[in-house]
C-alpha cells in the first residue's frame, strides 16, 4: 500500500513529495497488505494534505494495522525479540542511550520520568527541563535504591474503539498518543484489568464513547458508567412490576428503557466561569490527545487548555469552545496578530494564518467526511469504425 499512496501523493507537487518519501520510509515501506493499496489510498489521501509528513506516517501505520493485523502482529513479535539497549555517540561530550520497549512500557517509563522532572521544576531546579529528565532517567537506572525521589503513579491514557477490544474489528488505538494495533491494545487491557471495568491499582480508568465516525460523545469514569447503567433512562424507566411481560408491553408514547434512545449522558455542559471545570478537562484532554496547531505534536501533559474564540471577547467555556494548544502555540494565538481560529461541534479546527492559507486539523480518531460521489461522466462518443 505505502507505495501506491507514495506515488499518489507524490503527484501532489513538492509538498507531496516530502509526504510521499515519509510514507515510504522505514516501516511504511515493510508492511504491504495484499491488495490493500487502493482501499487504504482511498482513505488516506482526502485528508492527506492537511496532515504533516509525521502525522502522514503515523495515520498510515494505522491504517496498515487495520488492513493487515497479523503481519502487524507478526512484526511486533519480532521487533520484540530484537528488542535492545544502544548507547550511541551524540558528540560534544555527550551520548544517546536508547531502549526497544512495548509501547505500553515506554510510555508508563517516560510518564514516570517526566513526573520527577516537573516536581524538581516545581523545587526550583534551575536546568531545562529535558535536562532535568536526562539527570533523573541516569538517577532512577545508577542508584534506583537511594535516589530519594518521590513516588508517583503512571497515568496511562488509552483510546480503543470498542469493537477493536471486543475482538469484531482490528482498528488500533493509542496509549499517550503512541499507536498501539487492536490485538497489543486487547492485551494490555486485559493486564490491567480494564475488560472487567476494574480501576487499576493507585491509577484511574475513563471510557471515551465515541460514534461510528469517531466523534467523543462522553468521557466517563468506571464509577459513572455503572451509576448510569443503574439508573437508566430517567423519563423512560424499566418496568419492574412486569419485566419482561408481554401483556404490558411498550408503546411510542411509553418506550421501555431497553428500547428508549434518549441520551443519558454526554458533553459537559458549559460553565460560567473563564477556568474549565475537571469534567470539561478530562473531555477536551480525551478528545484532542495533543497540540491542535497544525503539525505540532506536543502531548496535551504540557498543553493548555485555550479558549477557541477568546473569553475575553464573549467566548463561552465549553468543550465546543476549549481546545489544547502547547504553551508556544497558545502564545501565537493570544498575541500574534493576523491569526484567526474556527472550530466545529466535532471539534475540527480551522486555522487561517496572516497570509490567508487554512490548515484543518481533527482530532485524533475522528474520521473525515466521506468525499463527494463523483458525478456521471458522459458516455464516450462511439469510435468511427
Amino acid at each position: 500500500m505505502a507505495g501506491q499512496v507514495a506515488g499518489d501523493v507524490r503527484r501532489a507537487g513538492p509538498r507531496g513529495d516530502r509526504r510521499a518519501a515519509g510514507l515510504g520510509a522505514g516501516r511504511c515501506a515493510a508492511a504491504q497488505p495484499a491488495g490493500g493499496g487502493r482501499r487504504g489510498g482511498g482513505v488516506l489521501l482526502p485528508g492527506a494534505g492537511d496532515l504533516s509528513v509525521a502525522r502522514l506516517r503515523a495515520r498510515a501505520l494505522e491504517l496498515l494495522a487495520e488492513l493487515d493485523a497479523d503481519a502487524v502482529r507478526q512484526r511486533h513479535e519480532e521487533a520484540q525479540r530484537a528488542a535492545d539497549v544502544r548507547c550511541a555517540d551524540a558528540g560534544d561530550g555527550m551520548a544517546t542511550l536508547s531502549t526497544d520497549l512495548p509501547v505500553a512500557e515506554a510510555a508508563a517509563c517516560y510518564d514516570v520520568i517526566d513526573q520527577l522532572a516537573a516536581m524538581a521544576k516545581a523545587d526550583g531546579d534551575p536546568r531545562p527541563i529535558g535536562a532535568i529528565r536526562a539527570a533523573i532517567h541516569a538517577m532512577l537506572i545508577l542508584r534506583p535504591a537511594d535516589s530519594g525521589l518521590p513516588g508517583v503513579t503512571v497515568n496511562l491514557a488509552v483510546s480503543a474503539a470498542l469493537e477493536g477490544l471486543a475482538g469484531t474489528s482490528t482498528r488500533g488505538g493509542e496509549v499517550n498518543g503512541l499507536g498501539l494495533s487492536a490485538a497489543q491494545l486487547r492485551d494490555l487491557l486485559r493486564r490491567v484489568g480494564a475488560l472487567g471495568l476494574q480501576t487499576p491499582e493507585g491509577g484511574t480508568l475513563t471510557f471515551a464513547l465515541t460514534d461510528p465516525n469517531g466523534r467523543l460523545l462522553a468521557t466517563l469514569s468506571a464509577a459513572e458508567l455503572a451509576r448510569l447503567a443503574a439508573r437508566g433512562c430517567p423519563d423512560h424507566p424499566a418496568d419492574t412490576d412486569h419485566p419482561a411481560d408481554t401483556d404490558h408491553p411498550a408503546d411510542a408514547d411509553h418506550p421501555a428503557d431497553a428500547e428508549c434512545s434518549c441520551a443519558v449522558t454526554g458533553m459537559p455542559p458549559p460553565t460560567g466561569s473563564y477556568e474549565p471545570t475537571s469534567a470539561q478537562r478530562r473531555f477536551v484532554k480525551t478528545r484532542d490527545r495533543r497540540c491542535r496547531f497544525p503539525n505540532c505534536g506536543q502531548r496535551v501533559g504540557w498543553a493548555d487548555l485555550d479558549h477557541v474564540v477568546a473569553h475575553a471577547r464573549g467566548g463561552a467555556t465549553t468543550c465546543s469552545n476549549l481546545c489544547c494548544a502547547c504553551r508556544s502555540h497558545h502564545r501565537l494565538k493570544t498575541f500574534a496578530r493576523g491569526w484567526t481560529f474556527r472550530m466545529d461541534p466535532d471539534g475540527t479546527l480551522y486555522v487561517t494564518s496572516p497570509s490567508g492559507i487554512t490548515r484543518t486539523t481533527r482530532p485524533p480518531g475522528l474520521r473525515p467526511p466521506e468525499p463527494e460521489p463523483p458525478q456521471d461522466q458522459p458516455a464516450d462518443d462511439p469510435a468511427p469504425f
